[in-house]
């Protein structure tokens, strides 16, 4: 009797492992058989890039713990060390500073591609939000890695930030003791960031990286037409515009990644400061508890949401208050059932709240609320379609103002505050949160194109 193709294929040494381990089948589901739009563009590298660099970030800073010494005493001192005395000490360094960075710049792309193309709306909502809680932990990691090289900027950064928490009604000065663990950052500080960035955040990371890949394969791949492909399968069940993963998009990502690392070596020895936006020249000079920095300013991938944190000034904050009372005054006319009286309320207790504490706590809430606000998508949209291809112009226009606004943001908290750059991040910040609160009216507006019936794809 002929072998089955099952018995063929678990034969072997392979065959051992598979009867104990879902090892072929695993492959299979994932890669080998998990189908992918065939119509993929440029903005579907950045997934596997962001793969890439985490497992860099990974390795490297295995390597650099080896070296390091988390004490406040000898911190800088170790990190200069890695650079000059152990062999090829400063390119591992160079490739997890440079690295953190690059982790920003492909997420931050990859999130965009997601905007673009509704990658966000159901039945992906999962994978969504997923991916924003990645975003959060790797804005953590990135902080609480940012304090352990021990330098000025390394350590008054993580003393203003660690002070905001004391601005938190009733409970702030307390949270902000118990993260710093002493009266002001000190070794207890360095220790403890140290444990969260090389142990705790990365456990939490890997285990959300895992999760959005699972849920992403469970629902499938969104495309550039916002086309569901496993609505049309042929016979066996293979979609019709599908093709498996491996070798094909296996191959094309590995061009990207070429690209990528050819970019990324390039940033890495010719220029891994990046004019003091990568590595601040502060950051080379040893923490000094008695001298303040003239200027102290977060890394480069904060800076968006540091301005709006300090774009938050006592006029703006009745700004926010006027824009609140508005929205519970629409939420009155509008609202049904429940929520006619509950949100009208809800509006005027935070109103009230907001009056009765200082700005400098409700800018904590604003640069909180911008990173939240992305958990919401899914079901603030609500555009008959998914795609920016077939959306009306004034929304690619919408698009385009916001992706605008938030790059003057970033901009604008690398610099010296000054009156005339609040006002402009004061009025960008409202185009940032206007954005998300008018959704659920201008996404329905407007005349849609009609989607393809299939996914429109050119070969090569």
């Amino acid at each position: 009797m002929a072998a089955t193709d099952k018995e063929v294929e678990t034969t072997g040494f392979l065959g051992w492992i598979d009867r104990r381990f879902p090892l072929t089948s695993t492959w299979k589901t994932h890669v080998s058989e998990y189908y992918a739009p065939k119509n993929f563009n440029f903005w579907y590298f950045f997934g596997s890039l962001a793969l890439l660099v985490l497992v860099n970030q990974i390795v490297t800073g295995i390597f650099l713990t080896m070296n390091y010494k988390p004490d406040a005493t000898l911190a800088f001192a170790s990190v200069e060390y890695i650079m000059r005395e152990v062999p090829w000490g400063w390119l591992i360094r160079y490739m997890h500073s440079t690295g953190a960075s690059m982790f920003f710049v492909v997420v931050y792309l990859h999130m965009f591609r997601g905007l673009m193309y509704g990658s966000y709306r159901k039945p992906r909502e999962l994978v969504w939000i997923f991916g924003c809680a990645i975003f959060l932990c790797l804005m953590a990691e990135a902080f609480f890695g940012y304090l352990l090289p021990w330098g000025q900027m390394s350590f008054w950064g993580a003393q203003v930030i660690v002070n905001l928490f004391s601005a938190i009604p009733f409970i702030g000065p307390d949270l902000s003791l118990w993260i710093r663990g002493d009266y002001v950052v000190s070794d207890v500080t360095l220790n403890r960031f140290f444990a969260f960035h090389v142990v705790a955040i990365p456990l939490v990371l890997i285990g959300l990286v895992v999760a959005h890949l699972v849920a992403l394969h469970e629902v499938g791949s969104n495309n550039p037409d916002g086309i569901e492909i496993k609505a049309k399968k042929d016979e066996k069940g293979i979609p019709l515009d599908g093709i498996p993963f491996h070798p094909y998009y296996s191959v094309h990502d590995f061009m990207g990644v070429c690209v990528f690392l050819f970019i990324f070596a390039a940033i890495i020895f010719f220029a891994p400061e990046m004019g003091g936006y990568f590595l601040e020249a502060n950051n080379f000079v040893p923490a000094n508890s008695l001298q303040t920095p003239p200027e102290i300013a977060p890394v480069w991938y904060f800076t968006a949401f540091y301005a709006m944190l300090r774009a938050t000034t006592d006029p703006f904050k009745i700004v926010l208050m006027i824009v609140i009372a508005a929205l519970g005054v629409l939420a009155l006319l509008r609202a049904r059932g429940k929520w006619r009286l509950g949100l009208p309320v809800l509006a005027l207790l935070v109103v009230v709240f907001m009056a009765l504490t200082e700005s400098k706590f409700w800018g904590v809430v604003v640069m909180g609320t911008a990173v939240v606000s992305l958990f919401f998508l899914p079901w603030l949209d609500r555009s008959p379609v998914k795609s920016i291809r077939y959306r009306p112009l004034f929304h690619k226009i919408f698009y385009g103002v916001f992706v605008f606004a938030f790059l003057v943001l970033g901009y604008l908290g690398t610099k010296p505050p000054s009156p005339a750059s609040t006002l402009i991040a004061q009025i960008c910040a409202l185009i940032y949160f206007g954005f998300f609160l008018g959704m659920p009216f201008w996404t329905t507006r407007g005349r849609f194109k009609q989607p393809p019936d299939r996914v429109r794809f050119k070969p090569h």
